[in-house]
């Protein structure tokens, strides 16, 4: 089985194209068993996955937990709320004395950037960022990549428009990285007040005018207006926002014609993207949560491969 070229996926970027591209290629043959009637592999059995949640998630948790599921690992899952965290116990603390029960791989969620690299020097286990802060989420990128891949045939030459909260969005981050190491073309739209001041070190097309970024783009990945952070006043009303950079029908229409909506969730209807959009002919929404499993259960699978080795036979 080829391998990737770190045990661990804390992020995109500097991850080399043909582990991109391996981890996409590996995806394909996972997609088609998630077509199947009996969607299980016996591929991960005797690995034990944790998934450290210590933020909200319905898509991202539920798609761990069904990748692993499907690929017969054992899963258990962690909830601070009811944990020894509520006694003041540290994070390393805590993650030592999980893997102390002999947990193989962590997939981890915090809202510190950083910690999945943190834990790599804390643990043996192999660790999975499932999105750490304003920083990365790696899967995230990837299924987006794979959803783009898997309607077009290729990333390369694409232009890919990435809408929204720049500056706050992991998701962007690792679409970033992951379409430019693909060879797309990569441009990045929103509010000025939401582009990080040093967004040019993206080596992306800037703009702050909706019209003039999606004028002949393949692909709008639309990024979810983070409502929790409008009360820090960073654009002045949501109705201005939707009607400044809000995704319409009459939009569309400066796209090229064979265009493609995506979003990665959770979706704010009716602020940056209208239902007619959402639920158009032209939206993957959907397909990139079942593609989502795929990805993951790629991920999974080639990271345990430094525990399987010499298995390939039986």
């Amino acid at each position: 089985m080829s391998q990737l070229a770190s045990r661990h996926l804390l992020g995109l970027e500097g991850v080399p194209q043909q582990d991109i591209q391996l981890i996409l290629d590996t995806a394909e043959s996972f997609r088609e068993v998630l077509d199947r009637t009996i969607k299980k592999l016996p591929t991960l059995r005797g690995i034990t996955v944790l998934n450290l949640f210590y933020e909200p998630s319905t898509r991202t948790r539920i798609s761990f937990e069904l990748a692993e599921k499907r690929l017969s690992a054992d899963t258990v899952a962690f909830t601070p709320s009811t944990s020894s965290v509520k006694k003041g116990e540290s994070l390393r603390d805590t993650v030592q004395n999980i893997e102390a029960m002999k947990i193989d791989m962590v997939v981890v969620r915090h809202s510190s950037s950083g910690v999945p690299y943190y834990l790599t020097n804390c643990m043996d286990a192999n660790i999975i960022n499932a999105g750490d802060g304003t920083h990365e989420h790696p899967t995230q990128g990837l299924l987006d990549m794979f959803t783009i891949r898997r309607k077009y045939g290729k990333l390369k030459g694409l232009r890919v428009v990435l809408v929204g909260d720049v500056k706050h969005s992991r998701v962007t981050r690792s679409n970033i990285w992951g379409l430019k190491t693909m060879g797309a073309s990569v441009a990045l739209c929103g509010p000025s007040t939401l582009i990080p001041y040093d967004a040019e070190k993206f080596g992306c097309d800037l703009y702050t005018n909706i019209d003039e970024a999606l004028e002949g783009a393949d692909v709008v990945n639309i990024m979810r207006i983070q409502l929790e952070r409008q009360q820090a006043g960073l654009f002045p009303s949501q109705r201005e926002y939707t009607n400044l950079f809000g995704i319409s029908k009459e939009r569309l229409k400066r796209l090229n014609k064979n265009y493609t909506i995506m979003h990665p969730g959770p979706m704010n209807r009716g602020v940056e993207i209208t239902s007619e959009v959402a639920d158009s002919d032209k939206s993957v929404i959907l397909d990139q949560v079942t593609n989502g499993q795929a990805v993951r259960m790629a991920v999974l699978y080639l990271l345990s491969g430094r525990k399987k080795e010499g298995e390939e036979g039986e």
